[in-house]
């Protein structure tokens, strides 16, 4: 099987950007399969930082064909703006670029009804991004969405539209006590970006197939990571889309059979942005450390993310449901200068070992982590190329976590640029 499928380990952020342009140059098509405009990845090429939420990582790579699929939820002006950018620092986008008829647009009021839903102090705090991308997900489901193929013809866009804003304004009114919005304004809007989407629209669901019958080989870009997918990761605080490995299939129409290889990315130790449950969390010295080190702020929103140790017990559980093959590890090097590292083994929960990583967010919340403790190093790891570069404690570390998962390490992110990593 010729095609590979990236995913997170962890409640995302763990670097897949930088792996999907790594790879991309041994693939034909990179494919985006879920999420939206919630996503940040990050990819830095000669010094420059590239930003990247709707786009696949592979458009920074000439000549890979990148489709943005019907899993994805499509903010049409953050889309536009995320070109434009991209276009002025030199990046060709154009043929090299396929969005999904079938892909669900995020418009103005799912936004506000984002902003809206997590200010109700009835309602649980989530710790979205705001950009709409629940509420989009939930008009999906409710079979009131809107897609990008209706923006393509103004009768059937103007009948949902006005359907679905009338609709929205007796919520807004009535439970939120907003202000409605205009739906003529929202309308000659998006029919604008519209004509400019229009030449990159099609059915990517057919290119696809296309694509695998001529033999050409596709890599599969997840966004956020399976701990906040909506069926495995810790509900209610998780994203809204299938963030696993299985999401590949539903999100771009391709078989489960052509998935191929996966593999998965994973922290050298763990963050989180949000709210919800994380047993290894560290609010100390070391904790700090991490983030500062780590850069550990979010891409989309610029929020500091919450760090802590590795936690075994979480991966472990993701590896399982993805059915991860192999594993790319990213900033090792932020761990160099550590006295001693610790890994969460298991849990004990009411006084009782827990192996497995469980449902509720309101046990995990109660969990306490068992800890393994390695010695650290002090050597900067950044001009380390091969496994055996690495300090003996280092190279420990990595294996011991390959024993724990049962999954090997196939490479070893030890800086931000593209080249800063160690194959095995």
């Amino acid at each position: 099987m010729n095609n590979l499928c990236i995913v997170g380990l962890q409640w995302g952020d763990e670097g897949k950007g930088k792996i999907v342009d790594a790879l991309a140059n041994d693939f034909d098509l990179v494919v985006r399969y879920q999420g939206g405009s919630n996503a940040g990845h990050t990819v830095v090429i000669n010094g420059q930082k590239f930003v990247l939420h709707l786009l696949p990582s592979g458009i920074l790579r000439p000549g890979k064909l990148c489709v943005i699929a019907n899993g994805v939820v499509l903010d049409p002006p953050l889309l536009l703006q995320e070109m434009d950018e991209l276009i002025r620092r030199g990046v060709k986008i154009s043929d090299n670029l396929a969005i999904s008829d079938r892909a669900h647009v995020v418009l103005p009021y799912h936004k506000e009804l984002d902003k809206l839903q997590e200010a109700d102090p009835s309602r649980n705090k989530i710790g979205t991004t705001g950009r709409g991308i629940g509420p989009c997900y939930v008009d999906k489901a409710a079979r009131t969405g809107i897609r990008v193929g209706d923006m393509l013809d103004r009768a059937t866009f103007e009948r949902k539209l006005r359907a679905n804003i009338e609709q929205k304004n007796r919520l807004f009114e009535t439970l939120y006590h907003a202000p409605a919005i205009s739906c003529e304004r929202i309308l000659e809007e998006y029919l604008g970006y519209a004509e400019r989407l229009r030449p990159l629209v099609c059915d990517t669901v057919g290119l696809l197939t296309d694509a695998q019958a001529q033999g050409k080989r596709i890599l599969f870009e997840g966004a956020q990571g399976a701990l906040l997918d909506v069926d495995f990761g810790t509900y209610p605080y998780i994203t809204s889309s299938s963030a696993s490995a299985g999401g590949v299939a539903t999100g771009s129409g391709v078989s489960p059979k052509a998935i191929g290889r996966i593999l998965g990315i994973m922290k050298a130790y763990t963050t989180r942005v949000g709210e919800g449950p994380f047993p290894t969390e560290l609010n100390d010295d070391i904790g700090r450390r991490l983030c500062e080190r780590g850069s550990e702020f979010g891409a989309t929103t610029g929020r500091k993310r919450r760090c802590g140790w590795c936690d075994v017990v979480a991966v472990r559980h993701t590896v399982a449901i993805c059915g991860v093959d192999s594993i790319a590890m990213t900033k090792l090097d932020v761990l160099s200068g550590l006295e001693t590292i610790s890994v969460a083994t298991e849990y004990r929960y009411n006084g009782a070992a827990i192996a497995r990583f469980p449902a509720g967010a309101e046990m995990l919340a109660k969990c306490e982590p068992v800890y393994r403790t390695f010695a650290g190093w002090t050597e900067d790891l950044s001009k380390c190329r091969k496994f055996s570069d690495l300090p003996s404690n280092a190279r420990a570390y990595v294996t011991a976590l390959e024993e724990m998962l049962g999954v090997p390490v196939e490479s070893i992110s030890v800086g931000s640029g593209r080249d800063d990593c160690v194959r095995r």
